[in-house]
């Protein structure tokens, strides 16, 4: 008996096996007999075995601008940060500067005690007064005819030495008062009033936060893709998402990282935006015409090409070379994809370029 069993489960074996090799599971990518016989007569000659006609599923491409997402990271920073230092030396007679208020542009905001240099100031402009009516009196006697041509260059040259003077003299009060170059907010007060301080004495940080700056840096694959001018998204790392501008995209890269620096300004009417903080900038190349198709069905030609494969109105498949020029969660964003053809998405790995094919609607049943 148990010999029985074992010639009866070979024979099983055996049937199964023939079945699955004479059987057929799936329409999308089998083999189908283009000159099928319709009836079972045997044929008088022989006769070459018919073509076989893959059946693949395919869609239209639908093409649409699309404009490619640069990440970069990147960081804030003050539009404009300058340290404001004494110009003369003395003692401060009035500081109006207050550690983290607001500046205007022009503003006075400290002065230093001189009263010898206004003095000075007074003295010069009394002595050009006085060199200017001599002058006037040179000139009037020499044209008429009682004095020479000498004395009134004598008298005109007087007057250009105390107009010299006087500038001279203006320039040193000038250096009493230190005015805010531009608009902004004091970060940092290092002196005191009262306190003596020599020329170049740091007085104060002034920032300029309005706009604010995002500064990153920008490969050199995408250098050309990013222009001055262009919209830029920022999401800073409080989750605070702002719109700016690329105001420079620079021309000489770093040596280390062979990155070119870029910078976006966002706007900061409150300053709500300080320096230093981390940001994810994300800026857009020039929309061009893409397809989005599913990873899946990307291929290889024999030369290593990427690519698809496609069917036109002539019903053979091709392949056709792409380029993938970005990653989305619905796929990958393609170019140079062929007009008037549809895109093989299923079965694309069983036929080979002038192959015949029968397409089926994709999205079909398998």
């Amino acid at each position: 008996m148990p010999k029985l069993h074992r010639i009866t489960a070979y024979c099983v074996m055996v049937a199964a096996g023939a079945w699955i090799v004479t059987g057929e599971f799936a329409a999308i990518g089998s083999a189908e007999e283009a000159n099928a016989a319709t009836d079972e007569a045997p044929m008088a000659d022989p006769v070459a075995p018919a073509a076989l006609v893959r059946t693949v599923a395919a869609v239209e491409p639908a093409f649409i601008d699309h404009a490619r997402a640069i990440r970069l990271a990147g960081i804030t920073e003050a539009d404009k940060h300058v340290v404001l230092a004494a110009r003369a030396d003395g003692v401060i007679a009035s500081l109006t500067l207050t550690k983290g208020a607001l500046v205007a542009v022009d503003q006075t905001v400290l002065t230093l005690e001189g009263p010898e240099t206004q003095a000075q100031a007074e003295i010069a402009a009394i002595n050009l007064a006085q060199r200017e009516r001599e002058l006037d009196v040179a000139q009037k006697l020499f044209e008429g005819g009682s004095s020479s041509e000498t004395a009134l260059d004598n008298a005109r040259s007087a007057r250009d030495a105390a107009a010299a003077e006087l500038a001279r003299a203006k320039a040193a009060a000038d250096k009493l008062v230190l005015k805010a170059p531009f608009a902004g907010l004091v970060n940092t007060l290092d002196v005191e009033l009262g306190e003596w301080i020599q020329t170049g004495t740091p007085v104060a940080t002034i920032l300029s936060l309005d706009p604010i700056l995002v500064k990153a840096e920008v490969s050199e694959v995408d250098l050309a893709s990013v222009a001055v001018g262009s919209v830029a998204k920022v999401r800073l790392v409080t989750g605070l998402e702002v719109e700016g501008t690329v105001r420079l995209v620079a021309r000489d890269a770093s040596a280390a990282t062979r990155t070119y620096p870029v910078e976006i300004a966002l706007p900061n009417p409150d300053f709500a935006i300080p320096g230093g903080m981390t940001a994810e900038v994300t800026l857009f190349a020039d929309p061009v015409r893409a397809v989005v198709v599913p990873r899946s069905i990307i291929t290889l030609s024999e030369a290593g090409e990427l690519g698809v494969r496609v069917v036109g109105a002539d019903n053979l498949a091709q392949f056709a070379a792409i380029k993938v020029i970005d990653d989305t969660p619905d796929g990958l964003v393609v170019v140079a994809v062929p007009d008037g053809v549809r895109i093989i998405t299923a079965g694309q790995d069983l036929v080979r370029n002038g192959d015949p094919v029968v397409v089926a609607e994709a999205g079909a049943d398998q």
